[in-house]
């Protein structure tokens, strides 16, 4: 049956991933998510149900849109992939509950962090509204008004947090060191992971971004690289392996 409800939210996971990436990509530019319908990008072809079915649809198709045979990235069947199995994974470590239901709003929220930010370098504050809001009433329903203002008051020092960091920041680059989504994302980071957590999550970030962003400065002239994604992957690291302050604390101890 743990298999049987695993496929499910793998299958589940890849129909959001399809609309998160939607999502991503339209929100930042200021476009509706919902019209146009989606399309080729090329020959504006509306798709069909069967060409939006996800991954299977690339896979029949042999990656070529039906109408003008324009290729399709493979990075929309990747992204649908990916989060298929984050949901898959979310339901193997928490099970039906609701810390899977909070995971699933916080990782959908992250995955569409990566695609905005990557792309427009810019994470909307709708997204991060609507989030908050989401995950302030399932940690309600979680752990009663005393957990939600715990949790509230976490996000508040996380935010906190990293406004000091930017203010070092811009002060030491002699220039804007960090965006305001960053800074506001990190609410949300308070309001799940905790703020001791939430800070151990972004010296991962750094340490997952300090490589990459080593090599795409050689390759970009602006030398602008964006935060976010890098944020949203230590995050996911973080809640899916269960990493918290004490965990690390207790490793650091073993050492």
């Amino acid at each position: 049956m743990e298999i049987y409800y695993a496929i499910v939210f793998f299958i589940f996971g890849t129909i959001l991933g399809s609309f998160y990436n939607v999502v991503g990509y339209r929100l930042p530019r200021g476009e509706s998510i919902a019209f146009p319908a989606s399309h080729c990008t090329k020959c504006g072809h509306k798709l069909t149900p069967f060409e939006l079915i996800p991954i299977i649809s690339f896979l029949l198709q042999r990656g070529k849109c039906t109408k003008c045979g324009d290729k399709i990235s493979w990075f929309y069947t990747i992204f649908e992939f990916t989060t298929g199995l984050l949901f898959s994974i979310s339901y193997l470590v928490f099970g039906i509950s609701i810390d899977l239901l909070i995971a699933l709003t916080f990782i959908s929220m992250l995955l569409i962090v990566i695609i905005s930010d990557y792309q427009t370098m810019i994470i909307p504050d709708e997204l991060l509204i609507f989030t908050s809001i989401l995950l302030a009433i399932e940690i309600y329903f979680k752990s009663n008004i005393t957990g939600l203002l715990n949790s509230l008051l976490n996000g508040v020092i996380m935010f906190s947090i990293m406004f000091i960091i930017k203010l070092i920041g811009d002060f030491m680059f002699k220039k804007e060191s960090m965006g305001g989504g960053d800074i506001k994302l990190m609410f949300i980071y308070g309001m799940v992971l905790g703020w001791p957590t939430s800070c151990i999550s972004i010296c991962l970030a750094s340490f997952i971004g300090l490589p990459v962003s080593l090599i795409l400065i050689k390759k970009l002239k602006n030398h602008e690289i964006p935060f976010g994604p890098f944020l949203a992957i230590s995050a996911i690291i973080m809640v899916l392996f269960k990493i918290d302050f004490n965990w690390v604390l207790n490793l650091l101890s073993e050492i």
